[in-house]
C-alpha cells in the first residue's frame, strides 16, 4: 500500500472553545472530513515541554524537557534526552521531511544543526529576522507588548522575567511580513517543492494566536465585538492564590472584564488569521492533487486563559490552558469522520500516527493509539490524563494535574506551600467551585493516583502522603468558603 503524506498543523495558544466559531470556517470545512477529539489535553501548558511530549509520545518527566530553556542556570531542564525518538526521525527514512515555522522541539545540539538530518528546516527563529531586514520591516510586537514579571529560578530564587502582555495593536507592515504570513509561505513552498518520488511529511508550526497581539489588517479590525465566557475577569474564592506569584496571575489580575473584551476582539481576529493559513494549506494540497491521500493532524500546543479566572497566557491547569483541539483527517482509503468525546492526551498522538502510516512505534510508549475510536467512533478504554508544569523560562511555580473521568484534581506548588483544587467538569465546566473539602474522599483517591504517576515517571517533585489532608484541615480551620 502506498504510504500517505503526513501534514501536522499546530497552532500556538489556541483556546479549544474557538474551533466551532465563525472565526474558523476553513477549520470547520476540514472538520467535516475529519475525526475530532474535543476533549484532548496537552501534557504541559507550555510551548517547549508540550511539543516535546507531542512529538515523542512521552511525558515531560520522562524526556527531561520540563521548561522553556531561557534562563541559563536552569536551561538543561528544557531539552529532550537523546535516547528519545521523535516523529521527525521516525518518518525520515521514507518521507520527504519539511519543517516550517516555530522550532520548539528542543534537543542538544538542535535537530536542525545535526549532520545528516533528513528534514529540511525552515525554522522561524533562524530565518525570519533576515527576511524582515531585507524588507525593511519591523518584527511584530516590541516593548509596548511586554511586561516585567517575577520568575522563580531553580525553585528557590526570584529573578526578573520579561514576557508578553495582552496589549493590542495593528501591525502596519501587513500579513506577508507577519510571523504567520512567513510561516505560511514556507509551508506552501514545502508542498510545491517536495520530492514527488516520496510521500511528504510537513510539520507546519504556526505562531498564531500566541501574543504579541500586534495583528495585521484585515484581521485586526475583523471582529466587531466578542462576549467572553462568564469566568473571564472573575477570581473565584477556591482557586489557587499561588497563581499570583506566577505570570498568569501577576499580569492577568490587573485587567477588568471590560479590558478583556477588547483583548478578546483582537485575539478573535488572530484566530481568523490562523484559519486563513489552514485554508491556504488545504487548498494547496487539493491543487496539487494530494489532499485525499494526506493524513492531516491539527492541534494546538496548549490553550490560553485570556482572562478566565483573571489569568493570562497558560502555565496553569484550568481547562482553558490545557485543553486543546485535536483532529485527524484520514488518508484515503482509510475512514474516520465524526466526534469522539473521550478524554485523550497529546501523548496518544505519536502512537496513533505510527498506526495510521504503518511505522513501528518506539517501545514502552505510555500513550495508546486512538485508531479504534477513529475507525469505529467508539471510545477506547478510559485512561487518566496527567498534566504537569514546572516553570516558564526556569524551574519554579510547579503544578500537577489528573483528570479522571469527569473530575480534575490540581496541585499547585510555590516554594513550600501546596494548594489543592478539585472540580466536577461535567457540571462545572468553567471550574468555579473548588470541591476539595466537600469531596475529600474523591480528592484523596485522585491524589493517590497522581502521586503514583509521579513516582512511575521519575518526577523531581515529591509530595508528602499527608499533604492533601493537611491542606484540608487548614481550610476547615480557617473556614475558607
Amino acid at each position: 500500500m502506498k504510504k500517505p503524506n503526513v501534514v501536522v498543523i499546530m497552532a500556538d495558544q489556541l483556546r479549544y472553545d474557538f474551533i466551532g466559531t465563525s472565526y474558523m470556517p476553513h477549520l470547520q470545512a476540514l472538520l467535516a472530513d475529519s475525526c475530532l477529539f474535543p476533549n484532548a489535553y496537552c501534557a504541559s501548558p507550555l510551548c517547549v515541554p508540550s511539543r516535546g511530549a507531542f512529538f515523542t509520545g512521552r511525558y515531560p518527566n520522562s524526556t527531561g524537557c520540563l521548561i522553556n530553556p531561557w534562563v541559563e542556570v536552569d536551561k538543561q531542564h528544557g531539552f529532550i534526552g537523546d535516547d528519545f525518538a521523535n516523529l521527525y526521525g521516525l518518518l525520515s527514512a521514507d518521507w520527504d521531511g519539511w519543517h516550517a515555522g516555530k522550532q520548539h522541539l528542543m534537543y542538544q545540539p538542535p535537530l536542525e544543526m545535526r549532520e545528516g538530518t533528513a528534514v529540511r528546516w525552515h525554522a522561524l527563529e533562524e530565518n525570519y529576522g533576515a527576511f524582515l531586514d531585507a524588507r525593511g520591516h519591523r518584527p511584530p510586537g516590541g516593548q509596548r507588548f511586554r511586561g516585567i514579571v517575577p520568575e522563580l529560578t531553580s525553585g528557590t530564587v526570584t529573578s526578573v522575567g520579561d514576557y508578553s502582555t495582552p496589549a493590542t495593536g495593528c501591525y502596519e507592515p501587513g500579513f506577508d511580513s507577519f510571523f504567520d504570513g512567513y510561516i505560511l509561505q514556507s509551508s506552501l513552498g514545502a508542498i510545491e517543492n517536495r520530492d514527488r518520488s516520496r510521500p511528504l511529511f510537513l510539520s507546519a508550526m504556526f505562531l498564531a494566536p500566541h501574543p504579541p497581539f500586534d495583528v495585521p489588517e484585515p484581521w485586526y479590525s475583523l471582529a466587531r465585538e466578542v462576549e467572553p465566557p462568564d469566568n473571564v475577569g472573575q477570581w473565584f474564592s477556591g482557586q489557587s492564590p499561588l497563581q499570583l506569584y506566577n505570570l498568569p496571575g501577576f499580569l492577568g489580575t490587573r485587567y477588568s472584564r471590560d479590558d478583556w473584551k477588547e483583548i478578546w476582539r483582537v485575539y478573535a481576529g488572530l484566530v481568523a488569521l490562523l484559519d486563513h493559513c489552514i485554508g491556504a494549506i488545504v487548498s494547496k494540497l487539493k491543487a496539487e492533487g494530494i489532499y485525499d491521500e494526506t493524513l492531516i493532524v491539527f492541534t494546538s500546543d496548549h490553550g490560553e486563559m485570556l482572562g478566565s479566572h483573571r489569568l493570562w497566557q497558560k502555565m496553569c491547569m484550568y481547562e482553558e490552558a490545557i485543553r486543546t483541539p485535536l483532529l485527524f483527517k484520514m488518508p484515503a482509503p482509510m475512514a474516520g469522520i465524526g466526534v469522539c468525546d473521550q478524554a485523550v492526551s497529546h501523548i496518544d498522538v505519536l502512537p496513533t500516527i505510527c498506526d495510521i502510516v504503518n511505522v513501528e512505534k518506539p517501545k514502552d510508549l505510555p500513550g495508546r493509539s486512538l485508531m479504534p475510536s477513529i475507525n469505529a467512533g467508539t471510545p477506547c478504554e478510559h485512561k487518566d490524563i496527567f498534566v504537569q508544569f514546572d516553570g516558564n523560562g526556569a524551574l519554579g511555580n510547579f503544578s500537577r494535574c489528573i483528570i479522571h473521568q469527569s473530575h480534575k484534581l490540581i496541585v499547585d506548588i510555590f516554594k513550600d506551600e501546596v494548594f489543592f483544587e478539585l472540580y466536577a467538569l461535567a457540571s462545572d465546566p468553567q471550574e468555579t467551585t473548588n470541591l476539595v473539602v466537600e469531596r475529600e474522599d474523591l480528592a484523596a483517591y485522585l491524589f493517590s493516583k497522581l502521586t503514583e504517576h509521579m513516582r512511575l515517571t521519575g518526577d523531581h517533585i515529591a509530595l508528602g502522603p499527608d499533604a492533601l489532608q493537611q491542606f484540608i484541615l487548614r481550610r476547615k480551620a480557617l473556614a475558607f468558603p
